[in-house]
């Protein structure tokens, strides 16, 4: 990013769900890239960690929080924009999954935590920078970029996924609201749907996965793909060859297809 000087400047990278999988992956590769982060997670010791094996590891800003929180999550963002004068790209990552069936009422919680943490999450993630980004001058808001992290699962529902399924999709329309809501200001909204990648929350599936992607490979072109601005990509794209196909098929042929689709083993 440079600035009115044609100076290259680091950006300010605020990251939820940076302590593991994804958003470790994330968090690692701006940091070479010389960004500024302000790390969020639950777990202390693991941002400590995060933090300490990153390039100037000084540099960088941690917030011990649940994004359920969102009186921490708020306070955790102004004290980052305080700091360090704004944020350029904001990534809401934080997100869980499990296997729901709906027939079962003790998968209500599980249900109502997931949707909490993928999608509440995600809006109270975006919600301390959007003033602050449309208070820019215009060319900095054309650098600034807000990224929902959703899924090929919310593409079309799976079964044994009903929380998950639905939590993803809704990410991805929530993100195309405010895409088109922001598109005058400038502001880029950003859509990235992982497919299979290699991290903790895949690697407890016991069914084969297509198109493994690691963690460090998905980083890579996640970040080219936010730099690019652009609206909505699937990585790997192989997965998101996959993905149109399955949007174009008709339901009779998905719900033959998928049936006896394993399922994501649920938290007994």
């Amino acid at each position: 990013m440079a600035d009115s000087h044609g100076t290259t400047k680091a950006q300010r990278v605020f990251l939820t769900g940076a302590s593991s999988g994804i958003g470790m992956a994330l968090a690692r590769a701006y940091a070479q890239q010389g960004a500024t982060l302000g790390l969020v997670a639950r777990r202390a010791a693991e941002l400590e960690a995060l933090r300490a094996s990153l390039p100037d590891p000084q540099r960088h800003r941690i917030y011990v929080l649940d994004v359920t929180d969102h009186a921490a999550l708020q306070a955790a963002a102004d004290a980052f924009m305080a700091e360090f004068g704004g944020a350029d790209v904001v990534i809401a990552n934080a997100g869980i999954s499990q296997g729901t069936l709906t027939e079962y009422r003790e998968d209500l919680a599980a249900f109502a935590r997931i949707m909490a943490v993928n999608v509440t999450a995600t809006f109270a993630t975006f919600t301390p920078f959007v003033a602050r980004m449309k208070a820019l001058p215009e060319d900095e808001r054309r650098r600034c970029r807000l990224v929902g992290i959703g899924s090929v699962a919310g593409i079309r529902g799976l079964p044994g996924a009903e929380a998950y399924s639905a939590s993803k999709a809704a990410v991805i329309s929530y993100c195309e609201s405010l895409r088109v809501e922001l598109r005058s200001s400038g502001i880029k909204v950003v859509t990235i749907a992982p497919g299979y990648i290699d991290t903790p929350m895949t690697q407890v599936n016991h069914y084969r996965m297509p198109f493994l992607l690691p963690a460090e490979k998905f980083a890579a072109r996640a970040l080219r793909t936010i730099a690019d601005g652009a609206s909505y990509r699937v990585i790997p794209w192989q997965m998101g060859v996959v993905a149109k196909l399955l949007r174009m098929a008709p339901n009779w042929l998905y719900d033959m297809a998928f049936a006896r689709a394993p399922h994501k083993k649920r938290n007994l």
